[in-house]
């Protein structure tokens, strides 16, 4: 059996309606002209197999291919703030289309802190897209972060994946590392003369102010947002998107670059070992106020310290 009879094989146990007419309007083609690619008299075009595969959601990778070969999808490279636009506008648009579906739920593996709370306008959000450029193309020139202007549109799709994010199930699994890069930025950049100690210090003033949002979240009753603290594992930014359809994977192979697959297998071992780190896990929305305050505790000591290295730094410079 040839690939194309594979598919038509999967797409009739999708149907049960004329499969002429059927691929007829989906491909927008006419009756004969999908008559002879049922018939295989034809072949489907590469255009054509996707969009019947999209339709259908059917899994090309495990149709056609071994089971230790997965076909991936790949954001698209940043090397300027257009491809950051186009990014996080794709971005939005995919994570939409997800989310429409019913009973939606995000698991994030936080090694850093997820993208979504850089995403309200804040300094913070600022900066963020600064980092990403700086450390994305580095041969861009050397503007200071305070000189850096961000194009109105960048927060238009940023804040449509915040909205998207705040709507849906969320469950993020954090470690005491997870803050470390943020800071880590805000340091490298003031030593280096492209951030000054005025904006150094309200960036780190609003890191605690993230802190105490995500605290206060996981203290509402009715919220479907859930942190689990997990001091076993290294996080590493994966993220899934369970819906009542599928799931979808992304794996981060860059800063902002992932490679993303819908491959059933994969994407199930992934959602088991999720569910195994949650269980390792102590659930911050469910422990008492000490396990809560040992924890963001911790996180803001952290911010504390960063903060006294730069007022030290400043101390040196008079």
């Amino acid at each position: 059996m040839n690939n194309q009879e594979l598919l038509l094989k999967e797409i009739r146990k999708l149907t049960s309606t004329s499969l002429n007419d059927e691929i007829s309007a989906i491909l927008n083609i006419s009756y004969d002209a999908a008559h002879r690619r049922v018939s295989v008299k034809s072949k489907f075009s590469i255009d054509e197999t996707l969009q019947l595969a999209n339709h259908f959601n059917i899994s090309l990778d495990k149709l056609f291919l071994k089971n230790d070969k997965v076909i991936v999808e790949k954001t698209i490279e940043i090397t300027s703030l257009n491809d950051m636009l186009s990014y996080f506008k794709k971005s939005a648009e995919r994570i939409e289309h997800l989310a429409s579906n019913e009973n939606v739920t995000l698991y994030y593996s936080a090694k850093d802190i997820p993208l979504f709370y850089f995403m309200d306008g804040t300094i913070i959000s600022k900066f963020k897209a600064y980092v990403w450029l700086k450390l994305l193309n580095p041969n861009q020139s050397d503007v200071s972060f305070e000189n850096f202007v961000v194009d109105e549109s960048f927060m238009e799709h940023t804040q449509k994946l915040k909205k998207i994010y705040e709507k849906v199930t969320v469950k993020e699994v954090w470690n005491d590392t997870t803050i470390n890069s943020s800071l880590q930025q805000i340091l490298y950049f003031y030593e280096s003369g492209l951030l000054n100690f005025n904006s150094a210090k309200a960036l780190c003033l609003d890191l605690k102010r993230i802190l105490n949002l995500i605290k206060e979240k996981s203290n509402q009753s009715n919220s479907n947002y859930s942190i689990y603290y997990n001091e076993l594992i290294l996080l590493n930014n994966n993220m899934l998107i369970e819906t009542n359809k599928k799931l979808t994977m992304f794996i981060p192979y860059t800063l902002l670059g992932y490679f993303i697959t819908d491959n059933l297998e994969s994407c199930k071992n992934v959602h088991q070992f999720f569910k195994q780190q949650i269980q390792n896990s102590k659930s911050l929305n469910q422990s008492g106020i000490k396990e809560q305050n040992l924890f963001f505790n911790r996180a803001n000591r952290k911010i504390d310290y960063y903060l006294e290295r730069l007022n030290n730094q400043v101390d040196l410079l008079f």
